[in-house]
């Protein structure tokens, strides 16, 4: 299973910790900036963008994200001595066709909730579609959005599960701690400022079904799927001068940012039908077992044992 592959690599899980605690560091200090600036986040995103450009300060945003994930496949692969395949699935190879499915399944939907957005209220929405700006969004956001949304998956349904899961011997412990944590990321984003903590019940039930897909399928490669097809597909069709991805979108939402219904649905209706269509394609079973079970600990090698 998912979990089980850091046995095989004989993890120490003091050597766990400098990685996080360093990334939670620089988290927390985002925030007290942010929290203690003289103007609110939206802001000073607003004046970077003047000063910089909308390509060029989403670039700026993304190239960090780059950098951790090539520091957390170093910190696994040279501290760990863990491949990069286990950190991924407990498969015998990363599955791209779980990937690209996921992507297309998601990247589908979100899609179509932004149509049904426009068309039922029109006025909500600056039509802001120019070719070239859209062209360069769309090679930056191929390149590094998957980037960045990858190190999230690695990080947390990857490194922080199987690391949490060993610790502490269950699985629900490990997916719960991953989805607060991965929800309390996003607190010092604009539109947390602007919609309030309640927003918290969205990021943090994102972060409870990327968790679930990652351990039915025994592996991330749906759960980097829907990351990247999220954020590409929101960065590319519609953005607003209060979300943390303000970018040259096809639409410009000018809605008063407000919490309403929308924040509760992809959570309690579409979430649970996007688990549903990947349990019947991938036929999932023990849900109990995989959630909630302990994490198994491997028998000794018996060619070990007797070697010894």
């Amino acid at each position: 299973m998912f979990i089980e592959q850091v046995y095989k690599n004989r993890a120490n899980l003091v050597s766990y910790l400098p990685f996080p605690l360093g990334l939670f560091g620089l988290m927390s200090l985002n925030y007290f900036v942010s929290a203690n600036a003289d103007m609110d986040v939206a802001q000073l995103i607003k004046e970077e963008i003047l000063k910089k450009g909308k390509s060029a300060f989403f670039i700026e945003n993304l190239i960090p994200f780059a950098i951790l994930l090539a520091l957390l496949f170093m910190w696994v692969k040279f501290i760990h001595r863990q491949s990069i395949r286990s950190l991924t699935t407990a498969r015998k190879e990363i599955d791209w066709h779980r990937v690209f499915f996921s992507f297309c399944v998601w990247g589908g939907i979100s899609a179509l909730l932004v149509l049904f957005s426009y068309l039922s209220s029109p006025e909500n929405f600056i039509f802001n579609f120019r070719l070239i700006p859209f062209l360069e969004l769309s090679l930056i956001c191929l390149i590094l959005v998957p980037l960045q949304t990858s190190f999230e998956e690695y990080f947390f349904r990857g490194y922080l599960m199987q690391g949490i899961g060993v610790a502490t011997k269950r699985k629900w412990v490990a997916l719960l701690c991953t989805s607060v944590v991965f929800g309390m990321m996003h607190l010092a984003n604009p539109e947390v400022e602007k919609m309030g903590l309640f927003l918290m019940v969205y990021y943090i039930g994102t972060g409870a079904l990327l968790g679930i897909m990652t351990l039915m399928d025994d592996g991330l490669e749906l759960s980097i799927g829907f990351h990247a097809a999220n954020n590409i597909v929101g960065a590319l069709l519609v953005t607003s001068d209060w979300t943390v991805f303000q970018t040259d979108s096809v639409l410009i939402d000018i809605s008063k940012p407000s919490v309403s219904f929308d924040v509760i649905l992809p959570v309690v209706i579409i979430f649970p039908i996007l688990l549903f269509i990947f349990s019947k394609k991938y036929h999932w079973s023990g849900w109990k077992e995989k959630l909630t079970g302990k994490v198994a600990i491997p028998s000794p090698d018996p060619n070990q044992i007797s070697s010894k």
